[in-house]
């Protein structure tokens, strides 16, 4: 179909104006179809069938009225006129105010957040502190069986824990043996024995010497289940536990003072060293210079901060003191309570880091007895701070001198009135050595 004016084809233009010609006059212009905004004419109006409203193949052009390209009644509307941008109202794009895409966004719900945030940290710290408690729980040793125990006396107020620092060396290597200074002796000993009694009237802290001397009761083998009967033999205290263990170890204690032992922790040596230096060191105030060859210690007098060896040997010390075995005890109960102390502040017990070292370090040495949980640990650990801290009282047996065959002797008397004032969870008025 041909679409330029005069019926002149594409091919056969002639000369022309523009792509090579030599004509002077210009094309003519191309037929192009009319396109009309606004409503459309109807039949037999111009532009719609009709004659075209203009002549000479050239479109009328509109006349700039009003500055929007066409005159008045012209059906067009530019969009311009209003300031609105796009046909939006106040020419905030399309769609307007009510188009979701430029709604303000919501002040933030500050309480919600709170109370989301409150409830994630309950969550995360009760998971952590099931999961702790059951873990720490599988890690005690309750190898102590107290019912193996025969004749015991009767139970009164409070609560009585036997603590014993045995000497040990099971598991340590021949290097660990020479750098604490615990030679290489075999089977087990009590290095130390405490009884510690907690109540409504504040701790108290009693030692036991080792050389305290005492009468060996009837007792029931712990592995044989064999019944020995008493026969009067006196001997050490610290005998009984080279001789059938913890359990007669108990049975004595309870023949010899008549006072009810509910739990039963014990500690070796490498243990202990271990849960010093997992705490990061004991800060103690040390009385005297001492040195002892024998346990290794090489210490000065003044405030100073023992590692685990350093600390070990402190407590083991008992030659370089003028009170040998009886001062021993006074400086075991001072740095057992500066120890509990030390667990027990913000630093060590909000601090992962050192918190989970602490306790498996400690609750992989301790032998308890089997009825022993956590919160009886705990409230064990709890007691021996507040002697540190001056709410309760430690002290050592009472002793009226030396039995006839160089032990120690106890004062009956006073240990009487003693026991009375522990079973009935009393102020103790009673004074030690």
């Amino acid at each position: 179909m041909n679409t330029w004016p005069e019926g002149r084809s594409d091919d056969n233009r002639g000369n022309r104006y523009g792509r090579g010609s030599s004509s002077a006059q210009p094309e003519s212009a191309r037929v192009m179809r009319q396109v009309r905004r606004g409503p459309a004419p109807s039949p037999g109006q111009a532009g719609y069938g009709g004659a075209p409203p203009y002549s000479g193949g050239v479109p009328q052009q509109p006349s700039y009225v009003d500055g929007g390209g066409y005159g008045p009644g012209d059906g067009y509307d530019s969009g311009y006129n209003t300031g609105q941008v796009y046909g939006s109202p106040g020419g905030r794009g399309p769609g307007g105010p009510g188009d979701g895409m430029y709604e303000p966004r919501p002040a933030p719900n500050w309480r919600r957040r709170i109370k989301v945030t409150a409830i994630t940290l309950v969550t995360v710290l009760a998971v952590t502190s099931v999961a702790t408690y059951f873990w720490a729980d599988s890690k005690l040793n309750r190898d102590v069986d107290l019912s193996k125990v025969i004749d015991r006396p009767e139970a009164g107020e409070g609560t009585n824990y036997l603590i014993v620092g045995s000497d040990s060396r099971e598991g340590m290597s021949a290097e660990e043996k020479k750098k604490l200074h615990t030679g290489s002796a075999e089977g087990k000993r009590t290095d130390s024995m405490m009884i510690l009694h907690t109540g409504s009237n504040g701790p108290t802290l009693i030692s036991l010497p080792r050389d305290s001397n005492v009468t060996i009761p009837s007792y029931k083998g712990s592995d044989s289940g064999k019944l020995y009967p008493a026969t009067g033999r006196q001997t050490k205290l610290n005998a009984a536990y080279a001789e059938d263990g913890p359990e007669l170890l108990v049975r004595t204690v309870e023949a010899n003072t008549d006072l009810h032992i509910d739990h039963y922790v014990e500690i070796g040596f490498a243990g202990f060293a271990n849960i010093v230096d997992a705490v990061g060191g004991v800060e103690m105030d040390i009385p005297q210079d001492i040195k002892d060859t024998k346990s290794g210690a090489d210490l000065k007098k003044g405030k100073q901060t023992l590692n685990g060896d350093q600390a070990l040997a402190f407590v083991r010390t008992r030659y370089a003191l003028a009170g040998s075995d009886l001062d021993r005890t006074k400086n075991q109960q001072k740095f057992l309570s500066a120890l509990a102390n030390q667990v027990a502040t913000p630093s060590t017990v909000l601090n992962p880091f050192k918190l989970y070292p602490t306790m498996g370090a400690g609750l992989d040495s301790l032998v308890v007895d089997k009825d022993m949980g956590l919160f009886d640990l705990a409230s064990m650990f709890w007691a021996m701070k507040g002697v540190s801290g001056g709410e309760g009282k430690s002290m050592n047996m009472p002793i009226a001198g030396n039995s006839a065959n160089g032990n120690l002797q106890w004062d009956t008397a006073k240990l009487k009135t003693l026991v009375n004032q522990l079973k009935n969870d009393e102020t103790v008025t009673v004074s030690g050595n």
